[in-house]
């Protein structure tokens, strides 16, 4: 381990706040070599933000959050330190950090070196490139946890997912299509071409008419079986009147609610959701389930993913592509909203 060095560089979350304020690039960050049973010690090729990255910058506090530490979740990279695990020195590996093993070890992906026990890692199918690869896991996984998991989706049915070209949303067509089901995708008309091309059967422009008044208006026969909302709407609208386009056992399935601020209407629309969740179907509510996916770290549904990623299935889709120095303004690109697929850093300046 002697070419590896005791310090390095890394964007690290110092206080709570936006990107700008929270994030500050340290040159004398500790290279974590001490590992324990189960760890490996990785060369960061490339991350991938998310929104969930910048948006627990600037809402989580600084206790809660265990600040300072090495911000962004995804990653792909080469081992450097086996460590005696089922890996090898010169592995090439994709995965994550997520936000509870963040709170817990300091590490992420936004540095030159981490350190992350061999379950939240796979080693990289050789169809994607380490940029490509660096985001996966989060979104992928996001995806397939609530098609696969919870919605148990399946040949034939069909799914509506709002948004997308969003990343989540991007995955989301792909894994829908690979279990035979038909798709309904929404985006801006602009990205209609893309949200074609990730396999979408159907496309409708969210920004021509509210989305609940035109699927009252044009309602799907049959119904739809699933509702993915991989924007996190704050109006619960698309829940609250989805009796007239979702099946009675259908499920409705959502990234969110996740506010940008708290303004009176964010707060009045998140009271509004928690309403409409709690009022049962025989008091006027909705019969359909509303379940909120929250990402878990799962080993099968990793090599689930790294199996149709190695067949072609799933691919992934790169927005832009930033250096380490330039992390700022990726977090600009991806604070848009208007980023289709994944924003990357990339951390080794020799990866193509």
């Amino acid at each position: 381990m002697s070419h590896i060095p005791d310090i390095q560089r890394a964007w690290t979350v110092i206080t709570r706040g936006v990107p700008a304020k929270a994030l500050a690039l340290k040159s004398d960050w500790p290279v974590p070599k001490k590992l324990e049973a189960g760890e490996v010690l990785i060369k960061v090729q490339a991350a991938a933000l998310n929104p969930v990255g910048w948006k627990l910058m600037s809402f989580l506090p600084n206790l809660l959050a265990n600040r300072p530490h090495v911000a962004e979740h995804d990653f792909s990279g080469v081992i450097v330190d086996a460590n005696g695990t089922g890996f090898a020195d010169g592995d090439q590996v994709f995965g994550w950090i997520p936000a509870t093993l963040q709170r817990k070890t300091k590490q992420g992906t936004l540095t030159q070196y981490l350190k992350v026990p061999v379950e939240y890692i796979l080693r990289r199918p050789s169809t994607v490139t380490p940029i490509e690869a660096s985001g996966i896991t989060l979104a992928a996984m996001t995806s397939y946890q609530a098609l696969h998991t919870i919605a148990q989706l399946e040949p034939e049915q069909t799914i509506l997912i709002n948004g997308g070209s969003t990343a989540v949303g991007a995955f989301a067509i792909q894994i829908a299509k690979a279990r035979g089901a038909k798709v309904v995708a929404t985006a801006s008309g602009k990205n209609e071409d893309f949200v074609r091309r990730m396999g979408a059967d159907e496309f409708i422009d969210y920004t021509q008419i509210s989305l609940h008044r035109y699927l009252k208006e044009n309602a799907p026969n049959p119904k739809y079986q699933v509702i993915y909302d991989a924007v996190a709407l704050l109006d619960p609208s698309l829940y609250t009147f989805s009796k007239a386009y979702i099946a009675p056992n259908g499920v409705f399935i959502t990234t969110g609610p996740m506010p940008h601020g708290f303004t009176i209407s964010e707060v009045w629309n998140l009271l509004r959701t928690l309403g409409a969740i709690c009022t049962p179907w025989w008091l006027g509510g909705v019969k359909a389930k509303y379940s909120l996916i929250l990402v878990k770290n799962n080993v099968d549904d990793m090599k689930a993913l790294q199996s149709l990623v190695t067949n072609g299935q799933l691919r992934p889709i790169v927005d832009s592509v930033h250096e380490f120095e330039g992390a700022l303004e990726a977090y600009d690109r991806i604070m848009t909203s208007r980023a289709t697929g994944k924003v990357v850093v990339k951390v080794d300046p020799s990866v193509n």
